[in-house]
């Protein structure tokens, strides 16, 4: 008989083991609901997250938006902003394709007004102004846009496709100029990044990009005469998983708030 109950006892011990080893974790779980009122309501609620908002947006409010991104994030804790810049003509085809995304900021209104079946109301939230960018110091002189069409001189410009690129020609062709670009990039600020690495002696970009590497790049004014005027309409996209969130943050970019930081960097007022 103790040979029989020496046999059975390792046995009883692994079963005392297993049902440990799945009542330990339930008891946990159980104690852990207890805690929070046992309906599991209050434990739902701790695993609550941030409402994740993405905003796609014209590149050259790059700077300004990513200050006024952690701005709202203050105001509204429960909020987060994803930024994502690139040319509007981008942008655009970002929507259109289906891209996951709360928000639109364009740096046209005619880009916007061609996306009209994808967003709601725009609203146009700042202006903004050309000047060419030249090299720190102007070492090749440019002073006009006359300048430009010196054929000695390396000018970058926008595709026509982007509304920089747009605008720029605008502008030269209302001068009837003819100015031989050496590249046309995507974006205002990849032109920029070419004034600004010596890839080229001047380029046309907005008056607020120039603004964020005056150590690198001066910025030759353009009168207001000769130059366009660049709008950025806003407006929340309907296929948003987050309609009402995004909606808040379009209107809070016309806020105070808002329009101070868009002041700081340069953007005049809608």
């Amino acid at each position: 008989m103790a040979s029989s109950a020496t046999t059975r006892s390792p046995r009883r011990a692994l079963l005392a083991v297993a049902i440990a080893a799945v009542l330990i974790p339930l008891a946990a779980c159980g104690g852990g609901d207890g805690e929070k009122g046992g309906d599991g309501s209050a434990s739902a609620g701790s695993e609550k997250k941030n409402t994740q908002l993405t905003v796609v947006a014209a590149a050259s409010l790059t700077d300004v938006f990513e200050q006024a991104g952690k701005a709202y994030e203050k105001e509204n804790p429960g909020v987060r902003i994803d930024f994502s810049f690139a040319g509007s003509q981008e942008l655009a085809a970002q929507v259109k394709q289906g891209a996951p995304a709360d928000a639109l900021v364009t740096a046209d209104t005619k880009t916007m007004d061609g996306l009209s079946v994808e967003t709601g109301d725009p609203t146009v939230i700042a202006k903004n102004r050309l000047v060419i960018a030249v090299e720190e110091g102007n070492p090749k002189k440019v002073e006009s846009l006359k300048d430009l069409t010196d054929e000695q001189l390396k000018v970058v410009l926008a595709a026509e496709e982007v509304p920089v690129g747009r605008y720029g020609r605008q502008i030269l062709d209302a001068q009837k100029l003819a100015v031989k670009p050496v590249s046309q990039e995507v974006s205002v600020r990849a032109v920029l990044s070419k004034v600004e690495l010596g890839e080229a002696d001047a380029g046309l970009v907005y008056k607020t990009d120039a603004e964020t590497v005056p150590d690198k790049v001066d910025a030759v004014d353009i009168p207001d005469g000769q130059n366009a005027v660049a709008s950025y309409p806003a407006a929340t996209l309907k296929g948003s998983e987050h309609a009402m969130e995004a909606d808040a943050f379009v209107k809070w970019l016309s806020s105070d708030k808002a329009q101070e930081l868009l002041r700081k960097a340069g953007f005049q007022q809608p």
